[in-house]
């Protein structure tokens, strides 16, 4: 099932997508769908043509700041690693962690805010994000993805100038309109398990990401069974799980973005996520 978040003239809604043809619940978003759970009520409240609609990220108001995986993809730990001019060893016992505030997730089409007043190392990292489904404690990693919702395309938009700055990551990407997310949520019924997908960017028509799901260093069943051992994930929460090589630091010299840039994040099965900086 395709799910999105859409808004008409008179309201907003979660609506489920067949082709060109959306059909609307009752819920305002997709996030609030989620959180109905089994009870939550499919039944079309309203049948739109796409064109008729605007839309939106399929959680424009993610509840808690999005869960991250940093160098979780060993040609991207390379990479990074000389753009900070420190060795990689090949070994990463643990995933590295960190969050990522968003106020409103940035759609579709939507304008990434540069921010070069303050940036002036700005990239891009496309990423699968997943999307848990039911409240998650002490999971084991065979059971992992019963609680899995579906996927999204997320662009973990950086500041790599902040995040030298401040040794850390959370400013460098947590300013206002760094989070695309979208275009849609499909849900974890229409992949295999776990979901070996081709991800990919594009800036400005020409491919600088190009991987595979399958690459991740820390999977998704160990993920969700990794954090849930000391926290509760709620239904809604989204966890980025890393970006592949070939962003924008990784260059030599680094290729960063500048307003007016086009940059594409694709991954199969879940579609093509569009922004232009601004």
């Amino acid at each position: 099932m395709i799910l999105g978040t859409f808004l008409s003239k008179d309201r907003q809604f979660a609506g489920i997508v067949k082709g060109e043809t959306i059909f609307a619940t009752a819920y305002t978003d997709v996030q609030e769908l989620i959180k109905a759970g089994k009870k939550a009520d499919l039944n079309s409240v309203g049948e739109y043509h796409f064109s008729e609609l605007e839309l939106l990220s399929p959680i424009p108001n993610p509840d808690r700041d999005i869960i991250c995986l940093g160098i979780n993809y060993a040609a991207h730990a390379v990479e990074s690693a000389r753009f900070e001019n420190k060795a990689f060893g090949g070994e990463r016992p643990c995933p590295i962690y960190f969050s990522k505030r968003v106020d409103t997730a940035v759609p579709h089409n939507g304008i990434v805010d540069g921010h070069f007043d303050i940036v002036d190392s700005l990239d891009y990292e496309a990423e699968l994000a997943v999307i848990i489904g039911k409240t998650a404690k002490n999971v084991k990693p065979e059971n992992a993805f019963d609680y899995v919702f579906g996927y999204t395309i997320l662009n973990d938009i950086s500041a790599r100038n902040l995040q030298t700055a401040h040794k850390q990551w959370y400013l460098g990407k947590s300013l206002d309109a760094f989070t695309p997310i979208g275009p849609y949520i499909v849900t974890t019924d229409e992949f295999s398990n776990p979901p070996a997908l081709a991800i990919k960017s594009y800036v400005n028509g020409e491919l600088r990401q190009n991987s595979c799901t399958d690459k991740l260093i820390f999977d998704i069943p160990y993920i969700i069974a990794d954090l849930s051992r000391g926290m509760t994930l709620q239904p809604g929460t989204i966890i980025s799980t890393g970006t592949p090589d070939g962003v924008g630091m990784g260059f030599v010299p680094p290729r960063f973005l500048q307003k007016g840039d086009e940059v594409i994040c694709e991954i199969d099965g879940i579609g093509k996520l569009r922004n232009i900086i601004g």
